[in-house]
């Protein structure tokens, strides 16, 4: 039984441009138990396949994370499928702001030790006495208040092109790295002030609620199902948008636009663009904000280096690569010391 993706992302484009069907793009994510994650993901992986499902999950001891794409005719199957497990019954599934058929190209479900790496020992306090869930209405109202401190608590290359107004946007690369920062800047607020906090779609809060409370924190607030369903009901209440500029997504489309404010800017211009992009030096893969100018004149790359890479034949360019590990250490974010205007 194949229980892997066997098709490249070109031949991907390429059935999904036949099919000639409009895809719904959602994430959705459940903190439960799971005591075989792999059997779980095995079944999945059957169970979405049948169903045409794109996209990137993991699962873990802990739970579920999933961003996936499926064919808008077999959405009510798909959810259909979700709810008949008992801890994904009801699950809310948020739908993307933006709609696009090759948000993902193909199906990758990854068992992992959790399904957010946080760094955490969960063992060393209680994960599910968790903040306060607000919806866009009571967070709008918890902004208005004095006592409120709100904290971004995603990526700096994601709060770059689009953040709440007034809101602390560490400037950091990982998720783990922003949780002792943030402790650390607001602990003398412990007792006095609301500490209300979002991310994309509500799975990075949900874990740091719970160890804020753990460190003392008294009034701890998230916002429910992050800046997605954050989108969603300002627009089918009709409620103020207090969100500038682009929500960072993690597929294909980069962005879903929530205002039309530009609040980045081209890192190596500066002028005003948020338009995300990958080096392509695919041994750099470097993601940076390039505006179209910058784009022609640098050939897509993001230094001189890498374009002069890109000049050569694929088999020298595969061979200067050869023997490198793709890590982190090679995919940054915006963070190269060739680009004049990064953050």
């Amino acid at each position: 039984m194949q229980l892997y993706n066997k098709l490249s992302a070109d031949e991907r484009a390429l059935l999904i441009d036949k099919a000639g069907k409009d895809r719904i793009t959602i994430s959705f994510y459940q903190y439960h138990k799971i005591e075989n994650p792999t059997i779980f993901r095995n079944e999945l992986f059957v169970a979405w396949e049948k169903l045409d499902v794109l996209g990137r999950t993991y699962v873990s001891y802990e739970g579920i994370n999933a961003q996936i794409s499926v064919p808008a005719e077999n959405f009510e199957k798909l959810r259909d499928q979700l709810y008949s497990i008992s801890f994904l019954n009801n699950i809310r599934l948020n739908v993307a702001i933006e709609q696009n058929n090759k948000s993902f190209l193909k199906l990758t479900i990854k068992v992992r030790d959790k399904i957010v790496a946080d760094g955490l020992d969960d063992e060393s306090f209680d994960v599910t006495s968790i903040g306060t869930h607000v919806s866009a209405k009571e967070f709008n109202q918890l902004l208005d208040d004095e006592n409120t401190v709100l904290v971004d608590m995603r990526n700096h290359y994601e709060s770059e092109i689009g953040h709440f107004d007034g809101a602390i946007t560490p400037d950091v690369d990982t998720f783990r790295e922003s949780l002792p920062i943030i402790e650390d800047d607001l602990k003398e607020h412990k007792e006095d002030k609301n500490l209300v906090m979002y991310c994309t779609g509500g799975i990075r809060c949900e874990k740091a609620s719970a160890y804020f409370k753990h460190k003392g924190f008294k009034n701890v607030f998230q916002l429910e199902g992050g800046i997605i369903e954050y989108v969603r009901q300002i627009k089918t209440e009709s409620l103020e948008n207090k969100f500038i500029g682009k929500n960072f997504v993690f597929d294909e489309r980069r962005a879903e636009k929530v205002s039309e404010d530009v609040i980045a800017s081209c890192h190596q211009c500066g002028e005003p663009f948020d338009v995300h992009t990958n080096c392509a030096n695919d041994a750099c893969h470097l993601l940076f904000i390039q505006c179209p100018s910058c784009a022609e004149k640098m050939d897509n790359c993001c230094s001189s280096e890498c374009q002069e890479i890109v000049q050569l034949p694929l088999e020298k360019q595969k061979e200067l690569r050869k023997g490198k590990a793709n890590s982190n250490k090679i995919f940054k974010k915006g963070r190269s010391e060739a680009l004049k205007f990064k953050k």
